[in-house]
């Protein structure tokens, strides 16, 4: 059984990836199975929620195709760093919701070191209301000195994803590389802040390409893994795409849950249009889950969230 194999740390080859997540006489449920048993082991059946707070929107440099905040878009919401209050105010929202963890999100290549004072700043007065709730800033592209002040200021984790694989990434981004993602990954691991990353699945990549990404997550050690679904937007470079299923989506989820069966697995962006009525059996191979509206997308009702978790019969861990 893979699900005994993976519980035990013997790790699944890339041969096997391959064979268990492309052979179409592999059934998806089968697979999802084998999912599900990796993840109670770990995790019981408690789910972790994670919001989102897109503090600074649509004023960017990169030429991202799945992004419509890029600057590409022509036809975007713009507006510059919220203030304090506004943050604050979704901390606020998060610690009387049970979610554990809040992410503050820029738009841009990088933040400005005037930008990083004011996160800290903020995220200081934030865990002093709220010493319990988990702070994830996902600012961009970070400097060993701006990695420091955000780890002095309370910042537990910070999220960079590598989107897709190193082989598609050039069709992806052409204004930074691979090895940019990954080195501010790396940077904040050396400065103990959590590492967070992970992937859009649906911009044309290959099957292969996706048993690269949860790989190369896997020698990053990603504490976290947001597994995104494209939600396609109008005007994007992948706004036509349409290639994911529902099931094509709990066979990825199962492929992470196995090549990393002991971090946290969240379903991300796309959700509600990519799984659409099989979002409860994702939860079988996740642990996580994002509550509310996405940077530029709406979620699903916060009410329906809830109620899908408790139908299934799971406990939210809101953390220490």
């Amino acid at each position: 059984m893979l699900s005994e194999r993976v519980i035990h740390e013997q790790d699944l080859t890339k041969e096997e990836a391959i064979e268990m997540f492309i052979d179409p006489t592999v059934d998806t449920y089968d697979l999802l199975y084998e999912a599900y048993k990796v993840r109670k082991h770990f995790f019981g059946k408690e789910v972790k929620l994670n919001m989102l707070l897109n503090a600074k929107s649509g004023i960017c440099p990169e030429d991202c195709g799945y992004c419509g905040q890029s600057k590409l878009m022509k036809n975007k919401e713009t507006y510059k760093l919220v203030d304090a209050c506004r943050i604050q105010e979704g901390a606020d929202f998060c610690a009387s919701n049970q979610i554990g963890t809040y992410c503050i999100v820029m738009s841009g290549r990088g933040p400005s070191d005037k930008e990083v004072n004011h996160i800290a700043s903020t995220v200081q007065d934030i865990k002093t209301n709220h010493p319990q709730l988990k702070i994830c800033a996902c600012l961009g592209l970070a400097s060993e000195e701006q990695a420091m002040k955000l780890k002095a200021s309370g910042v537990d984790r910070y999220n960079h994803n590598i989107n897709t694989s190193e082989n598609y990434h050039s069709e992806v981004v052409t204004t930074h590389t691979y090895e940019d993602r990954v080195n501010t990954i790396e940077t904040m691991k050396k400065h103990n802040i959590s590492p967070c990353s992970g992937v859009i699945c649906g911009m044309g990549e290959s099957d292969e390409d996706i048993i690269d990404m949860a790989f190369a997550l896997k020698e990053i050690d990603a504490d976290s893994i947001p597994v995104n679904f494209l939600h396609p937007v109008k005007g994007t470079k992948f706004g036509d795409e349409d290639n994911l299923t529902p099931e094509k989506c709990l066979r990825i989820l199962s492929l992470f849950r196995l090549i990393n069966p002991s971090k946290e697995i969240r379903i991300a962006g796309g959700r509600e249009i990519n799984l659409r009525t099989l979002q409860p059996l994702a939860m079988q191979a996740a642990n996580s889950i994002f509550i509310g509206d996405y940077l530029i997308t709406n979620g699903q009702a916060n009410e329906l969230d809830y109620k899908m978790l408790e139908d299934m019969g799971f406990t939210i861990d809101v953390g220490e």
